[in-house]
């Protein structure tokens, strides 16, 4: 137990940094090719790592669901990666990787892991319109070196919104939605690197009947909110009237969500606007982190009543 909770402590550390942890693994073949591609999940959402379990074929299950495996006496949904992202995994489907995800227990099946990098965000650069929509970065897993190894880091949220379509809706009921009024003029400045993430967020403010501007990776919210701030000062204002609150995604490339944050908070014209984390990594290791960088609320995706609730409360403090 000592030893975990030195590893979680360790990790967390290194967000403070900047740095995360990559578990890089392989799927097979690529579509059209003999090359086994790298990819990556962050290590924070993955639960644990075992050999292929006896898997029970569920009856109507989604095409690329391979059925439950009971593990530690939990009944777990175990998804074929290689198909979702068109490999073929000619060594077969010899690993499993229990995943915590968005409140969410899901196994993936993949053909071989390999090993766990240490990164700075830096090197992990947007993928955007790219991989068919299933990537969302890609890792320079030997940093600024010309020659580096890429992995590709792929989009859990899309990918479970692809394969469990009625349980990862993206439409809101904006009846049941509380409605959140800003100071006039103001905006929330919004930051995902998930397509899907951003759907959902948008759908999310829309139904709070609240004006937004989103942008896709922490340095991309990073620089409007310094153009803002320009603006605001040639106009004789403070940015506080321009920016309500910053709702950003942990994982981003480029700049995370924990170093946007933390240069927020450190920055005198920006201390006084709240900052919201929005993020599928759940649990009060990583809610404990973002209380020690400054964040002003924490809210576990995507539950869009909850959203506006945090939303709400961070905004009338």
């Amino acid at each position: 137990m000592k030893t975990a909770m030195r590893d979680i402590d360790e990790r967390t550390n290194l967000a403070g940094n900047s740095m995360f942890e990559l578990l890089l693994f392989r799927l097979g073949e690529a579509p059209g090719s003999d090359r086994r591609e790298l990819f990556g999940i962050n290590v924070f959402k993955v639960r644990e790592i075992l050999v292929m379990p006896e898997i029970t074929v569920m009856v109507n299950s989604p095409p690329s669901v391979m059925g439950v495996a009971n593990i530690r006496g939990q009944m777990i949904t175990v998804i074929n990666l290689p198909q979702i992202v068109g490999c073929n995994p000619t060594k077969g489907l010899g690993i499993l990787l229990v995943t915590e995800f968005a409140r969410t227990t899901q196994a993936f099946a993949v053909e071989e892991v390999n090993e766990i990098v240490r990164l700075e965000w830096k090197h992990v650069l947007s993928a955007d319109n790219t991989g068919g929509g299933l990537v969302t970065s890609i890792a320079r897993l030997d940093g600024s070196a010309e020659n580096t190894r890429l992995a590709q880091v792929l989009d859990v949220e899309q990918i479970l919104r692809d394969v469990f379509p009625q349980e990862h809706q993206a439409a809101q009921d904006a009846e049941v939605i509380s409605k959140v009024h800003l100071p006039p003029g103001t905006v929330i400045l919004a930051a995902d690197d998930s397509a899907v993430a951003r759907m959902m967020i948008e759908q999310g403010l829309k139904a709070m009947n609240v004006p937004f501007i989103m942008t896709k990776t922490g340095k991309e919210a990073w620089e409007r909110l310094q153009m803002m701030a320009n603006q605001a000062e040639a106009e004789g204002k403070s940015v506080k009237d321009k920016v309500a609150l910053v709702l950003t995604d942990l994982e981003m490339p480029e700049m995370d969500g924990f170093t946007l944050t933390r240069n927020i908070k450190q920055d005198p014209r920006f201390k006084n606007i709240p900052v919201v984390i929005h993020s599928s990594l759940t649990g009060s290791t990583n809610e404990d982190h973002v209380k020690s960088v400054g964040a002003d609320g924490y809210v576990a995706k995507f539950v869009a009543e909850e959203l506006a609730a945090t939303i709400h409360k961070v905004l009338t403090r």
